[in-house]
């Protein structure tokens, strides 16, 4: 399975599918990993020997999408794996690739970027994380697997947070366990 990896952060969710391929619990091919900033998982994808791109957002946002769109199609990926990638992919992009995301909550509650925030402001007693497709819209795709996270006493945002990064970094690579042994939903591999 060919999958290109789109991130704009520290790293966290790629570092724990690079461990879980390391240590052999998952058999994919990282054919790319795109950032659209100079962060530091371009480093860690460097230093595994991996290609990069480095995609940074356009004054006009239709140069961006083609690029990234033209970028992508060119590797021909099976799957494209959204790990803390902070941009809304155009409609065409979704539409000709397979992608998929982990959202820090249990959708369709508190979808957007502010999602941890939100679930504490609504009083929530339990929230969690999400792998779903992506589709033209904002955390609107179909749900492929969740996990729940318990809100407790005196959770800040921040404390929150890293229990249900904690989650999100497992589901993503048991989704991917998953896709890599029986195939992905929808195509012919």
């Amino acid at each position: 399975m060919k999958v290109v990896l789109l991130a704009s952060g520290a790293g966290s969710l790629a570092s724990a599918i690079f461990a879980a391929i390391d240590s052999g619990d998952l058999t994919i091919d990282i054919a790319m990993v795109i950032s659209d900033k100079d962060a530091p998982i371009l480093k860690i994808a460097k230093g595994r020997n991996l290609p990069t791109a480095l995609i940074p957002m356009k004054a006009e946002r239709s140069e961006w999408d083609r690029e990234i769109f033209e970028t992508v199609k060119e590797i021909a990926p099976d799957l494209v794996v959204s790990v803390g990638f902070m941009r809304i992919l155009a409609a065409n992009f979704v539409e000709h690739f397979k992608v998929i995301n982990t959202h820090p909550a249990l959708l369709p509650h508190f979808p957007g970027a502010h999602a941890v925030r939100d679930a504490l402001q609504a009083g929530a007693s339990v929230t969690g994380t999400t792998v779903h497709w992506v589709d033209a819209g904002v955390d609107t795709g179909a749900v492929i697997s969740q996990r729940e996270v318990a809100i407790v006493a005196g959770d800040s945002e921040d404390s929150l947070h890293e229990r249900i990064k904690i989650e999100e970094r497992l589901l993503i690579v048991e989704t991917l366990q998953k896709f890599a042994r029986i195939g992905i939903p929808g195509s012919d591999g």
